[in-house]
């Protein structure tokens, strides 16, 4: 009897002892017993401690404009695993999926993979039997040891580097430098979005004589509230600009970051079709404004699924950048191994009423220690049982002029999608 997806998955959980077991040796030899090569002609890898999402979008986004057939792979996913693994701008449906784990599991024999390692063999399959022009990866953990590295990228791109997964990648920028680098290869071009990038990282491009293009250096992007303008180089060094682009909804310094990338590729630079696919390029939980009906009154939701203190900080100049005639009320759940300190102090000026809940998680954190540090942060909080009755007690409280920050982890965000979900087939309907 065939599995379905939701068989798969749950097979998936128990397969291996560990739920993050880093190295390359068991991927890289099912990937040779599966005869796996290049999943793409173009493959672009992204890593980063924030940013590595939207940044993946505006790739595909400029890419499929000039008509490519674009995969990309990313990770963790919001409400279905199908998320992960989008063909040609739709993800991948069950039986695909199901094909693709098939053939992983068969191919494997005695070897033990993890979840992340069985979905990113199984996406690289999907990947080659669709005959695809370009693949966009996200990295899962780190880079240098995480499973899409089995693959060679012709171009690398580091979106940010700042304090996340310590256990893994260390406790400091050098050593989350350091494992990020790991997605570099010799000659090829790499990018690097932070404005300070740690040593580790120009030590590792200059062993590989890698072509770097820096922000702040190399290309850059200036904000007005009309519009914002980049410039940038092509790989032979010609300065190339774009002006009076229109502002975007997701983080501008990612977009920045593909256009750069994008521009080194040689291809078509039209300045309406560039700043259409910007425009178009959305990504579900990232700085996401949704609305529901709640008693007869308009209340307008805003989801991030921002998880760490960098993350954090840009939440909360984000924020600043769009200020309300009303409050804002948070909906906020955190795992346990998040700098809470961190997230919080960036935003805690900017809200006004808080209500916590623990996530569907294991390593959630408790309500109870959110609720005890935001009060002694002197904050206006509400502990709840979950993240459905959180956002119960704050549309309960908003007026037509108030936000509900939904944030602090992608559990909170997916939680408060199925709630949405909910509202809307109660009748109560939200938009995007």
């Amino acid at each position: 009897m065939s599995r379905s997806l939701a068989d798969w998955l749950s097979y998936l959980e128990q397969l291996h002892p560990s739920a993050i077991d880093m190295g390359l040796e068991r991927s890289r030899e099912v990937a040779r017993r599966l005869g796996l090569g290049k999943p793409a002609p173009l493959v672009i890898t992204v890593t980063g401690t924030n940013g590595k999402g939207s940044t993946c979008a505006f790739l595909a986004s400029l890419l499929r404009e000039q008509g490519l057939k674009v995969g990309v792979y990313s990770s963790p996913h919001l409400l279905r695993y199908n998320e992960r693994v989008q063909l040609e701008g739709r993800d991948a449906d069950d039986a695909e999926l199901c094909e693709a784990f098939a053939a992983v599991e068969a191919g494997r024999g005695e070897i033990s993979l993890t979840y992340f390692e069985m979905g990113t063999l199984a996406a690289f399959w999907l990947f080659e039997r669709e005959a695809l022009d370009a693949v966009v990866l996200e990295v899962g953990l780190g880079g240098r040891l995480d499973a899409v590295n089995l693959i060679d990228a012709d171009l690398a791109l580091v979106t940010s580097i700042g304090l996340d997964h310590a256990d893994w990648l260390g406790d400091t920028r050098e050593s989350v430098a350091f494992e990020k680098a790991g997605i570099l290869r010799e000659g090829r071009p790499a990018f690097c979005g932070d404005l300070d990038p740690p040593l580790p990282l120009l030590q590792r491009v200059a062993e590989l004589d890698c072509p770097l293009f820096l922000r702040g250096r190399d290309y850059d992007l200036i904000v007005s509230e009309e519009g914002w303008y980049w410039r940038g180089l092509t790989l032979d060094g010609r300065v190339i600009e774009l002006d009076g682009l229109p502002l975007l909804d997701l983080p501008m310094e990612n977009a920045a970051l593909a256009l750069q990338a994008y521009a080194v590729l040689g291809m078509p630079w039209e300045f309406e079709r560039l700043a259409a696919a910007l425009q178009r390029t959305r990504v579900t939980g990232r700085l996401d404004v949704r609305r529901v009906s709640w008693r007869g009154r308009d209340v307008t939701l805003l989801l991030d699924v921002g998880h760490n203190p960098h993350a954090a900080e840009y939440l909360a100049s984000r924020l600043t950048a769009r200020p309300l005639n009303g409050r804002r009320l948070a909906v906020f759940g955190l795992l346990s191994d998040k700098d809470l300190d961190g997230v919080l102090a960036p935003l805690q000026m900017d809200v006004q009423s808080w209500a916590v809940a623990p996530l569907d998680c294991p390593r959630s954190r408790p309500a109870g220690e959110l609720e005890a540090a935001l009060r002694n942060l002197g904050a206006d909080v509400h502990a709840c049982a979950s993240v459905a009755e959180a956002l119960l007690v704050q549309c309960g409280h908003a007026g037509e002029d108030d936000e509900i920050l939904v944030f602090g982890s992608f559990y909170c965000v997916a939680e408060a999608l199925e709630w949405l979900g909910q509202q809307a087939e109660a009748g109560n309907g939200s938009a995007g």
